[in-house]
């Protein structure tokens, strides 16, 4: 008996040990994460529009019938093999004042069968890695185009064009110090307050998500981050743009109130074609903005 008694103490000590060192690496690792991770705010790109020097821009637009019309403004062509063949994205290719327009979409669903278009950060983060590959470092800038969802606590109403102050994700749920930071993943795009002004547009924080609707959770963390609009992919291109140290900048549309009460999906289809109009509007506005080489005089 007195041989099995001492057979538990050992085990438990072990078990202790085991315990301690699980904590200390736990401990460890979140130290870590703590100096690489920072906490609070944006990281900044440190860019300013009027300081760039804009000789090609990257425009990724998720829906093809947002992406039509001003493809077809622009006179842009289709640039075969431009993505790998087993990739449903697609690019277009121009000029436009001297500066050169890519144009990409993320084409439709083939995996599931749907055939509807490829929404969200999965599609929309690796059209855009595999774009500025094959670009191989020539893009100043990357200027997302969209709808989006606004919220009428911070001004936003349908039809109306944000440009982006900074992205922030509302739906990467991971409460662990550090990896909460990683999964909220705030980051600065370029400032664009002066074109802003200038064109008469609104400006705010950009939140991402997977879904078209929300949950209450969803719904603090949107505050949280100071959105002014949602949407389901800038947060996911602004990423990769910092792995490849590219601006960023989103130009988007209102489309449907979040916090209006209406259902999401009734007033995003109920508004979408009125706001791809504003889309296709604002859309070459910007885009003669950052390529007019003396804007800085504007």
């Amino acid at each position: 008996m007195r041989g099995n008694h001492n057979d538990q103490i050992a085990k438990s000590s072990e078990a202790n040990t085991r315990k301690k060192m699980s904590v200390g690496i736990w401990h460890c690792l979140i130290i870590f994460l703590s100096l690489f991770y920072p906490t609070t705010g944006l990281k900044s790109q440190g860019s300013i529009v009027e300081d760039m020097a804009i000789k090609h821009v990257l425009i990724p637009i998720v829906m093809e019938a947002e992406a039509t019309p001003f493809v077809k403004h622009l006179g842009l062509k289709p640039v075969a093999a431009f993505f790998p063949s087993n990739t449903p994205f697609l690019a277009f290719s121009g000029e436009h004042h001297n500066t050169k327009v890519t144009v990409i979409t993320l084409g439709k669903d083939k995996v599931y069968g749907t055939g509807v278009d490829n929404v969200g950060t999965v599609s929309a983060s690796l059209a855009t890695y595999l774009a500025l590959s094959k670009l191989e470092g020539d893009v100043d800038l990357v200027m997302n185009a969209g709808t989006c969802g606004g919220f009428k606590r911070k001004g936003a109403g349908i039809g109306d064009v944000f440009l982006t102050t900074g992205v922030a994700n509302h739906d990467r749920r991971i409460p662990i110090p550090g990896f909460d930071t990683y999964g909220t993943g705030k980051l600065a795009t370029v400032d664009s307050s002066k074109m802003a002004s200038k064109l008469g547009y609104k400006t705010g924080v950009c939140t991402t998500g997977n879904s078209l609707d929300w949950v209450e959770k969803d719904d603090d963390l949107m505050k949280e981050n100071d959105a002014s609009v949602k949407d389901m992919e800038a947060a996911a291109i602004a990423w990769t743009c910092a792995m490849s140290e590219i601006p960023y900048l989103g130009v988007k549309v209102v489309t449907d109130i979040v916090d209006g009460g209406i259902a999401t999906q009734e007033e995003f289809m109920a508004n979408l074609a009125s706001a791809a109009e504003s889309l296709q509007k604002a859309l070459p506005l910007v885009l003669d903005y950052v390529c007019d080489e003396t804007r800085e005089e504007l």
